[in-house]
């Protein structure tokens, strides 16, 4: 098993590129700037991701941030999107805005089906990239929440990147996810590497669904904070949230499976520090391999440290360590 102190370093390291898989080698290659920094522009990322296809950067040798001034959107008539920052790239909302967008019910992002909740494209893949400073609050459009990056629809898997200081709203009952939001895809999200640190929202500091599976590797979740107070439902006279210091997840039925995972140092003013899983019909389940959960506080309340589970069975298994 890892240590501790391994996950945290690499939490804060730059992250790895990874190799390429044999989607990208199928769709069409774009490329963010021209070798300058300057040439790096948000108006360049939204340009291209509305395009869709493989998009790398050429920013020259040296880590940049691109602030972005507006979301980048994903065009749902663009079966693929991948952004590969190549490991120096990050973009930043500024704490004004959400960075990146994928809905498949968004008229305004093309219908492709009657049937926009329950269908498997487009592809959307970040790898190799950081995203900070992302912020939705505000954004009431399919519920909020989902700072740096909001999904319904179609699929998503993120690899080897980082994400830190994203928000979302401060309080609301069912609403989360100050790095990543995601409703209605047809696959688990997968999260491969890299890391989740300082998030802030009203639930889910890191991560948030609703009747959506993940299988996350290899991956750190530290210092994020649920900050909303009254839970969810929300008690009389409070506004709701605070539950689920790193992941929130919510719905029927649905899976969690994290290896090779560390969460240290998350909080939830409600329920579970580290995780909040509620499958409403009691058929979801969570698998926890190979994994360190330290120091994740639950002000509230919890079923096992760290972590308010309902569900059909919670597995902690490979010498996981909760405590």
């Amino acid at each position: 098993m890892r240590s501790v102190a391994l996950a945290l370093v690499l939490a804060w390291l730059a992250v790895v590129p990874a190799q390429g898989a044999s989607a990208e080698s199928r769709v069409s290659q774009r490329v963010v700037g021209t070798g300058t920094p300057a040439s790096c522009t948000s108006q360049a990322v939204v340009a291209a991701v509305a395009a869709g296809g493989r998009i790398t950067f050429d920013c020259g040798p040296d880590p940049l941030t691109i602030v972005m001034r507006r979301t980048a959107k994903v065009v749902n008539t663009n079966p693929v999107t991948i952004l590969d920052g190549g490991g120096t790239v990050t973009l930043s909302g500024a704490g004004k805005r959400r960075i990146l967008y994928q809905n498949t019910c968004d008229p305004q992002q093309v219908w492709t089906t009657d049937h926009c909740q329950a269908q498997k494209d487009p592809l959307l893949v970040v790898k190799n990239l950081r995203f900070s400073r992302g912020n939705s609050t505000g954004e009431t459009y399919e519920g909020g929440g989902g700072g740096a990056i909001f999904v319904r629809g179609g699929r998503l898997k993120v690899v080897n990147s980082s994400f830190d200081r994203n928000r979302c709203d401060r309080t609301g009952p069912d609403l989360g996810g100050a790095a990543i939001r995601v409703l209605s895809v047809v696959k688990p999200v997968k999260v491969r590497g890299g890391s989740f640190t300082r998030g802030r929202c009203s639930n889910g500091a890191a991560v948030s669904s609703i009747g959506v599976s993940w299988d996350i590797r290899d991956t750190v979740f530290g210092r994020n904070k649920a900050i909303g107070t009254g839970a969810n439902p929300a008690r009389p006279g409070t506004p709701g949230g605070g539950s689920g210091g790193a992941i929130y997840l919510d719905g029927n039925y649905f899976t969690l499976r994290m290896t090779g995972v560390t969460m240290l140092d998350n909080k939830a003013r409600e329920g579970g520090g580290a995780i909040f899983f509620v499958s409403n019909d009691r058929t979801g389940t969570m698998t926890i391999a190979d994994s360190v959960l330290r120091h994740n506080a639950s002000l509230g309340f919890e079923t096992y440290p760290g972590i308010f589970f309902l569900g059909a069975k919670a597995s902690f298994t490979d010498g996981t360590t909760v405590e």
